[in-house]
């Protein structure tokens, strides 16, 4: 699941939001550098969660650019600036494997799955303990440092 980094306090956290308002947000790295924007939610639909984000980089005016599936749980939605981090620099997602709008991988493919998963650090979705009737929430407080809501089942 994606993180939400929120230090505007007074402001009220949105947990459900439809897929078309994601839909070319921004995506920046921690150094604030422009990653690129997403394209598409891939959604599993066995399971109901978000599997990847497909990000768009490179290129000019939308022509040349690169496609890269990048894990949901790569990902921290900052709340405040209304925009995606992703923990990579340009020269990693500049390496990192992609593909053109005209040849899209099989995401329900876990070998393919894998390799993209572990190229981010991170685990395959379909390996992490699953909720009943909910995903669990993580919030942190980026002002604190703090955990905020963290519910296991």
């Amino acid at each position: 699941m994606a993180q939400v980094l929120k230090t505007d306090t007074d402001k009220r956290y949105r947990r459900v939001l439809s897929a078309s308002t994601l839909s070319g947000d921004s995506v920046k790295n921690r150094a604030d550098e422009d990653l690129g924007n997403i394209k598409e939610l891939m959604i599993d639909i066995p399971s109901g969660r978000i599997a990847y984000v497909v990000l768009s980089f490179g290129g000019l005016l939308g022509m040349g650019d690169k496609l890269f599936a990048v894990p949901w749980n790569a990902l921290t939605v900052d709340e405040d600036r209304k925009c995606f981090l992703l923990d990579a620099d340009k020269a990693k997602l500049e390496n990192a494997p992609g593909f053109d709008k005209d040849n899209w991988p099989d995401m329900a493919d876990t070998s393919w799955g894998e390799r993209i998963h572990s190229y981010y650090g991170r685990s395959p979705y379909w390996t992490e303990r699953k909720g009943i009737g909910r995903e669990d929430v993580e919030m942190r407080d980026a002002g604190t440092g703090t955990a905020g809501i963290s519910r296991e089942r």
